[in-house]
C-alpha cells in the first residue's frame, strides 16, 4: 500500500558528512510522522530522528544529524554530519500513514547501510 525508497549511503570516515534521502508513494491519505531508525550490528533498532508535529531526535545524534521534511512531496531526508564509528548501521526511512480506507499502514524501507570508518 505504500513503497519507500531510499538512497544515499555508503563508507565515509570519521567527522566526514552523509545525506539520506526517502520518498514515499502508494495510497496515502496524510503521513502522520516521517523518520529513520537504524540497526547496528547485535543491537535493537532504535530511533533516530522523527517529524510529526515536533521533530525529536536520539541523544546520540543531536546537534550533528539534520532531519528535514517536505510534506507536499512526501519525502524526508537526514543529513549527518560529524559523523562516528558508531554510527554505522543500516538506517532505515519509516512512515505512519494514515492509507485509502482511513486505515495505518507502518511502512518501512529496505534499509541503507552507512559505514563510518576510523
Amino acid at each position: 500500500q505504500v513503497q519507500l525508497v531510499e538512497s544515499g549511503g555508503g563508507l565515509v570516515q570519521a567527522g566526514g558528512s552523509l545525506r539520506l534521502s526517502c520518498a514515499a508513494s502508494g495510497s496515502i491519505v496524510r503521513i502522520n510522522a516521517m523518520g529513520w531508525y537504524r540497526q547496528a550490528p547485535g543491537k535493537q533498532r532504535e530511533l533516530v530522528a522523527q517529524v510529526t508535529g515536533t521533530t525529536n531526535y536520539a541523544d546520540s545524534v543531536k546537534g550533528r544529524f539534520t532531519i528535514s521534511r517536505d510534506n507536499a512531496k512526501n519525502t524526508v531526508s537526514l543529513q549527518m554530519d560529524s559523523l562516528k564509528p558508531e554510527d554505522t548501521a543500516v538506517y532505515y526511512c519509516n512512515a505512519k500513514c494514515l492509507v485509502y480506507g482511513l486505515n495505518s499502514f507502518d511502512a518501512w524501507g529496505q534499509g541503507t547501510l552507512v559505514t563510518v570508518s576510523s
